[in-house]
């Protein structure tokens, strides 16, 4: 089979589990760039949004996408869905897989999970890769996504093609897990940044600053930041909050990087307040709100309504 002893390179076959708001432009890439994607959703209507951005019909079952490919890609909420899917009810979508076929989650895993999953894939012949991604929905249009890859030196190199199909920057970060340890600690100073741009418009409009004043300052001044630059005018002054990466992920990625900062003894006070405060948000701004409604509860700890403007 294509892709098997080598390079996992065009015109290969993949299988993808995972068809959100994410999975769906990463899949698209992998097509334009010649790869045979055998693409999957437990939701019908993932399926039906698949088959309407790429011309291509998603399969019929995670085991289906899991058969007669180089690779499988999942992009799911979680690790524990991950090995749920490949490993659950029985053998799991990996079943219908050759041994040889490497795994790579792309999910924002826990890096406890990743180890787990692959303790049970390594008897059965998979070997697994952790890539998770950043740049959010944008990049993954584009093709520019920044991706993180743990594993075997080998297996990350084979599959290098692969993800450079999807992302403009692949890190081989280290050992397994590596790579969903780097992504929650990206998304803790992601999260901090956004913070304290929300912080600072919230305390500059009470002393009277223009909010969009504030922003352009910051971005020409050393407060400069991915919030600043990309979220504070396009997502919370427009009141849009559509940035396509929801608060709750944000928060679960903050409690796994506070928990392997904990697991290493490592005092982390600032990620420690972190984890608090984007879960006292989850709490309160509950399912479906994006990770950019956190101005809203900071909004609201003022006693303000949360309105960006």
């Amino acid at each position: 089979m294509s892709g098997k002893g080598g390079a996992v390179a065009p015109p290969a076959a993949i299988g993808f589990i995972g068809l959100g708001q994410m999975g769906i432009p990463m899949a698209q890439q992998l097509l334009r760039a010649g790869f045979e994607v055998k693409a999957f959703d437990a939701a019908e209507a993932a399926r039906a949004n698949f088959q309407a951005a790429t011309g291509t019909a998603a399969v019929e079952s995670a085991a289906a996408a899991c058969r007669d490919v180089a690779a499988v890609i999942t992009m799911l909420p979680d690790g524990k869905i991950v090995r749920d899917v490949l490993c659950g009810a029985g053998e799991g979508a990996l079943a219908a897989a050759d041994p040889g076929t490497i795994v790579i989650d792309m999910s924002s895993s826990s890096p406890i999970d990743t180890r787990a999953l692959a303790a049970a894939l390594e008897p059965r012949g998979f070997a697994l890769v952790d890539a998770p991604v950043s740049g959010g929905v944008k990049r993954a249009l584009d093709g520019s996504l920044a991706i993180m890859a743990g594993g075997e030196t080998g297996t990350v190199e084979r599959v290098r093609p692969l993800l450079s199909a999807m992302g403009a920057a692949v890190f081989a970060t280290g050992p397994l897990g590596s790579g969903h340890a780097m992504k929650a600690l990206n998304n803790y100073v992601s999260a901090a940044g956004l913070v304290a741009a929300a912080e600072a418009i919230l305390v500059g409009r009470r002393f009277g600053l223009d909010p969009e004043t504030i922003v352009d300052v910051l971005n020409a001044s050393t407060g400069r930041n991915n919030s600043t630059e990309k979220k504070m005018k396009q997502q919370v002054l427009s009141g849009d909050f559509a940035s396509g990466f929801s608060l709750a992920l944000m928060t679960k990625d903050l409690h796994t990087a506070a928990g392997i900062a904990r697991d290493a003894g490592i005092a982390a006070p600032l990620a420690q307040v972190c984890e608090d405060l984007w879960a006292e948000a989850d709490t309160k701004l509950g399912a479906g709100a994006d990770h950019t409604e956190i101005y809203r509860f900071l909004a609201g700890l003022q006693g303000g309504d949360g309105e960006a403007s």
